[in-house]
């Protein structure tokens, strides 16, 4: 079962192109930080935006750099069926351990396209994943498609981005929870989804401060709902700044500022507004978060 904190992995490009060396060095410092398991070329990932060779060798680049220390689940979906089987099957030949494929974007399959759709990708045997975020692709998974897909063999999780509560209790309800997992796709809402059931996040603050996420998962797995409470409210105001501006521009921008990567992105994203940049700084500095990860980061 998947479990705990695993990161939105973002893709660090210098002069356009993809920061190789910076990558390495991201997956090394999350896996010293404890973390559960590493995420790339997901929407934090700028996938988008990436060549299909891009796509494939930042998946072989983590795998490679993971060396099998933590979990990794590879961002391989599409709105076209085939070219997610393409990318699925990379992935799996390279060796991660499940892909996240999110609801097919753009051209708004029904109920039973969504079905056909994720059934032939997790036909193909490696765990999948579901990444049900309908504020991206205008379209979602309806509960009851989620329990049909979850009695799969190889469908195991759905990272729930609806930041809707009934339809995360109606997951629960009508899913067997001692196989499939729930993870949350919005770091506020970690703590609330664990309440009733969920078994973590795929975070994107995690880029920059792990073991701080990772102590609200473990606690919350734990039943320990008062500690995990507690850094659910010393964090909060550091979730909702990362969205301030479309993710992922601000995380890259405080990983600029904690000397974690370049900051780049490529258009259609581009540099934070001057009010928000001000804004994310003076939350980074109340929070302590570059005095303490600064020396990490730069060793």
């Amino acid at each position: 079962m998947l479990k705990g904190v695993f990161t939105a992995m973002v893709t660090p490009f210098r002069d356009g192109r993809i920061d190789w060396e910076r990558l390495r060095a991201n997956v090394a410092f999350q896996i010293e930080k404890g973390i559960d398991g590493l995420v790339p070329v997901g929407t934090t990932g700028e996938s988008p935006t990436l060549s299909h060779d891009e796509h494939h060798e930042v998946i072989e680049c983590i795998v490679e750099a993971a060396g099998g220390k933590v979990k990794v689940i590879a961002g391989t979906g599409s709105n076209a069926t085939d070219e997610a089987l393409d990318l699925t099957r990379h992935a799996q030949s390279v060796g991660v351990d499940a892909a996240l494929v999110v609801n097919p974007y753009y051209n708004k399959p029904t109920q039973e396209g969504l079905y056909r759709h994720f059934s032939q990708i997790a036909d193909l045997g490696l765990p999948v994943v579901l990444y049900n975020i309908p504020g991206r692709t205008a379209i979602t998974l309806a509960p009851s498609t989620i329990a049909r897909l979850a009695e799969h063999p190889n469908v195991v999780a759905i990272k729930e981005a609806t930041a809707d509560m009934d339809t995360a209790s109606q997951i629960v309800a009508s899913c067997d929870m001692s196989r499939f997992s729930i993870l949350s796709g919005d770091d506020s809402l970690t703590l609330p989804l664990m309440s009733i059931g969920a078994k973590g996040v795929i975070s994107v603050l995690s880029n920059l401060i792990p073991d701080r996420v990772r102590k609200l998962t473990e606690a919350a797995l734990d039943d320990d709902f008062v500690t995990a409470r507690g850094v659910h409210e010393a964090l909060f105001a550091l979730f909702k700044v990362m969205f301030i501006e479309t993710n992922p521009i601000p995380i890259k921008t405080a990983m600029m500022l904690a000397s974690m990567d370049s900051g780049e992105m490529r258009l259609p994203l581009c540099e934070m507004s001057g009010e928000h940049r001000a804004a994310l700084e003076r939350a980074l500095f109340e929070y302590e978060v570059l005095a303490c990860e600064d020396e990490t980061a730069k060793s």
